[in-house]
Parts: structure tokens; C-alpha cells; sequence
């Protein structure tokens, strides 16, 4: 299954996203943003905030879905987040059926996009420079942050 395309909203959603990574780097955390998108309105919103709640499971991904709360339906939702999905928050994805992802880059992590396209779902792939420059600024500063966050895993 070839990548999605990408749309006229998914840069500017993408923005959004990032400027919630933004806020958890401000905050001394892993700068992981994300953003749920349903019918062209924004549902939730979320960063990695693992160090800030002391949760290890507080992704970025995680935090938006617990921000947007119970749904009965994720078919029409797309997740944006600023990195590449890590298992548990590709996981996620899956047990809920959403069915498109916009990913802003998959350079610092390369994640799980092949896991999530075997298994249906579309995924855009942006390579974004600003999520890509966030990250790579914050492994460089933190590395022993980024590793405790992926378990020394890619």
C-alpha cells in the first residue's frame, strides 16, 4: 500500500500538531505533538507528557485520544502527530480504528508506518523540517530522556 497523499489541510493541521511538541519541550518534556481531526474539526489535542506527569504511557498520541474522550466511532478521525508512532501509540491506532495518520516525520524514529499500512491504514508521511529540526534539537540536548522514552529501542 503506497503512502497517502497529502491534502490542502494536512501542513496546516500538521502546524498545530507541532505546536503542541513545541509546548512539552517548553515544559522540559519529549516534543511529541498531536492532533485529532473528525469531519474537519479539531476533537483533541495532546503532547508526550511522560516526564511532566511522570507516566510512561503519556504520549503524544495517548494524550490527544484521552483528551478527546469516548468515542464511538474513529473511522473518520485522522491523527496528525509530529513523529512517527512508537508500538504502543501505533497500537493504539489500531484498537481504535482510525483509519489516517499524518505523520511529520519519520527521521529521527522511524516507528511503525509499514505496521499501520499492512494493517489498512493510510498514512501521509510529511518529512516536515520543523518537526524533524524539533527532534533532532532535543535528542542532541537530552539523550538520556529520548532513550528512556523509546527504552534504547528504535
Amino acid at each position: 500500500m503506497p503512502l497517502g497523499k497529502v491534502t490542502d489541510n494536512d501542513r496546516k493541521l500538521m502546524a498545530l500538531a507541532l505546536a503542541e511538541a513545541r509546548t512539552g519541550y517548553d515544559e522540559g518534556g519529549v516534543p511529541v505533538g498531536a492532533i485529532m481531526v473528525q469531519d474537519g474539526e479539531i476533537i483533541g489535542r495532546g503532547r508526550n507528557r511522560r516526564v511532566q506527569e511522570g507516566n510512561p504511557v503519556s504520549h503524544g498520541e495517548t494524550d490527544c485520544m484521552k483528551n478527546a474522550g469516548r468515542r464511538s466511532d474513529y473511522s473518520r478521525v485522522t491523527m496528525y502527530t509530529t513523529l512517527s508512532p512508537c508500538m504502543m501509540c501505533t497500537g493504539t491506532i489500531l484498537q481504535f480504528g482510525i483509519r489516517r495518520v499524518v505523520i511529520g516525520e519519520d527521521r529521527n524514529f522511524s516507528g511503525n508506518i509499514d505496521f499501520l499500512r499492512e494493517r489498512g491504514v493510510e498514512v501521509v508521511l510529511l518529512n516536515d523540517r520543523d518537526c524533524i529540526e524539533l527532534m533532532s534539537r532535543f535528542i542532541a540536548e537530552r539523550p538520556e530522556l529520548w532513550y528512556e522514552d523509546i527504552s534504547g529501542n528504535e
